[in-house]
């Protein structure tokens, strides 16, 4: 059985293990430590601080203390604890705002106020909330790990499984009747094949650095839909896929993912603000809890976990929220659910490792970061994907964590390794949002892996999907080799076929890739409308290179009447009314045609 995380043991005397002897912002070291084990949990000095083991050798131990070291000194005791860090997993998880190591700050703030007293300890989950429990198995009834054997509705848009531990297998011998009980009330009782009786509550512990089992892994072929056409479009995310999205200063990381937290279909959103701003994760903070979630009309807080950890917090929580985070994922995603999480941004998070390294006095790699964090990287990227889980579910995890490169350098370290380890790059463009360009991100310098596995999903919308698609995106790479000629020559020296190209790649940017988070309709793109604009955009090319193929000009296609209609069709269309660009699509062919006549 997994142990009980530092802040469900507040009342637990922890063993007296050791004593200080050298401090080092963070890092402490501590002599009489024999019996502890890499990384364990240890309370700090009489303040009790929280902090875990690092390193041990012989009896002297170094310790991440996740908490303001200020004022510690040699000879204060250090208390043992026997367990890791673990963070704590049932209902009530949703709609909570944590810190790194999962203290609920809104509850801190109730009754310490604006300031996190050092160690504070508060449970992650209120034991005296009633929840509503309706057993699904019976007396007799056989128990494998990872079973449903209950539910409880957590929120109106979430409902709650719960599940036997992973490595709890035998027979159900009794279940609490339908009824209302604490997350600490012995819900169900299981006797293992050795006897043995196990007693299962409605809450469970798990470590943060132990990744949760499966059964397997399956194949990501179902997009994970955002509603941003240059996503879901030109450079998809499968569900349980990892994207990054890269970009300098005020090229829009945290308001794209903002825009996915929102509009994105997975069930559960899990946002990490890992080493932000203070003012970013306040609004953050502020705004979530007003958002509606578009599906059910309610606050979008109710299928939502947010882990705040901002730059002025203590470094070595930064380290350990993202692992916080992604645990609490996989906690939903084996309930069957689809969790995306999102974790801005994993360069401060990397920033963090490298601090602690230096006090650790590693020896440096690329840019002073730690030999070890491709490793970090991987280990992290790699908890997402779509699984089978233990009770026969399907689940997944995405992952897309914000990338901030110092002066938008994409070959900085933190960048080249990251893109080592996730499929889907999102690279942002300081010109583009300059131009106020949204989403910034660029045609030219993002990628997609996935664009395989998921066109089956998109060719259900429409056989012709991926001929549409890659014939825009030819267009938009065509454009900037004919931009760099227009430069020296300027472009009404163009050929009128090089010019179109010219035209119709600015109508794709202005009618399709731009995006205006603030208009009612355009903020969000349902499949369906995508699929009908990628049609009626490429007509429009086609028709018109057939036109001047005849003998029109490029004046002759700007002076059509449906020429307006196209570039506005985002937010002119409403998104449940998709068979007006089926309309526009018969009347650019009208108008086309009789072009072509009045030529003849």
């Amino acid at each position: 059985m997994v142990q009980n995380s530092p802040a469900s043991t507040a009342g637990d005397t922890p063993r007296a293990a050791g004593r200080i002897t050298r401090v080092n912002g963070p890092i402490v070291e501590a002599r009489g430590m024999a019996g502890a084990g890499m990384l364990e949990v240890v309370e700090v000095s009489e303040l009790r601080l929280i902090g875990e083991i690092i390193r041990v050798r012989d009896d002297v131990a170094t310790i991440q203390v996740y908490e303001d070291t200020s004022g510690l000194k040699p000879g204060e005791p250090v208390f043992g604890t026997g367990m890791p860090l673990s963070v704590r997993l049932g209902p009530g998880l949703l709609g909570n705002i944590y810190d790194g190591i999962q203290r609920p700050l809104a509850q801190i703030m109730r009754h310490s106020g604006h300031y996190i007293r050092r160690g504070e300890k508060v449970p992650p989950l209120d034991a005296t909330k009633q929840w509503g429990f309706e057993p699904l198995v019976k007396p007799g009834d056989a128990a494998s790990p990872g079973q449903v054997f209950g539910r409880t509705q957590e929120t109106q848009s979430v409902e709650h499984r719960l599940m036997l531990p992973p490595d709890v297998r035998g027979t159900v011998v009794e279940v609490a009747p339908a009824g209302d009980y604490n997350i600490d009330d012995v819900v169900c009782r299981v006797e293992t094949g050795h006897g043995e009786t196990i007693s299962v509550t409605m809450a469970v512990d798990w470590p943060v650095r132990r990744q949760r089992p499966s059964t397997r892994r399956i194949a990501m072929d179902t997009p994970l839909v955002t509603g941003q056409r240059v996503v879901d479009t030109f450079f998809p995310i499968a569900m349980g896929g990892t994207a990054a999205i890269p970009g300098g200063f005020g090229t829009g990381k945290t308001m794209t993912q903002h825009a996915l937290a929102k509009w994105s279909a997975a069930r559960i959103i899990v946002y990490i603000g890992c080493g932000e701003r203070g003012n970013e994760m306040t609004e953050v903070l502020r705004e979530f809890p007003e958002l509606i979630d578009p599906r059910s009309g309610r606050s979008l807080m109710e299928r939502t976990i947010l882990i705040a950890n901002t730059s002025n917090m203590p470094v070595a929580a930064r380290e350990v929220s993202i692992y916080t985070g992604i645990t609490i994922a996989e906690y939903y995603r084996d309930m069957g659910y689809d969790v995306a999480v999102m974790a801005d941004s994993t360069s401060r998070w990397a920033e963090a490792l490298r601090e602690l390294s230096g006090r650790l006095e590693e020896m440096p790699a690329d840019e002073g970061f730690p030999a070890y964090l491709p490793t970090r990287l991987a280990e992290f990227y790699e908890r997402g994907g779509k699984v089978r889980t233990l009770n026969g579910r399907e689940g997944s995890v995405s992952v897309i964590g914000a990338v901030s490169p110092p002066g938008g350098d994409f070959s900085e370290p933190v960048t080249q390794h990251t893109s080592r380890f996730i499929r889907c790059f999102w690279a942002l463009d300081r010109e583009l949002a300059n131009a106020r360009h949204y989403p910034a991100i660029s045609w030219l310098n993002s990628y997609s892996e996935y664009l395989d596995d998921i066109q089956g999903w998109w060719q259900q919308q429409d056989p012709a999907w991926r001929e549409w698609r890659d014939a825009l995106m030819e267009i938009l790479q065509d454009e900037v080799k004919l931009q760099r000629v227009a430069k020296l020559v300027g472009p009404d020296a163009l050929p009128e076929q090089q010019r179109l190209v010219l035209f119709i790649a600015e109508t794709i940017k202005n009618a399709f890739l731009q995006q205006n988070s603030f208009d009612e309709v355009d903020m969000y793109c349902p499949p369906e409308k995508q699929v009908q604009m990628l049609r009626v955009l490429t007509q429009l090319f086609r028709r018109s290179r057939d036109l001047i193929r005849r003998g029109g000009t490029l004046a002759d296609i700007r002076e059509l009447p449906c020429m307006n209609r196209i570039v506005r069709m985002k937010s002119a269309v409403p998104n449940d009314q998709v068979d007006q660009l089926r309309e526009l699509f018969e009347r650019l062919n009208r108008e086309f045609d009789e072009a072509e006549r009045r030529l003849a």
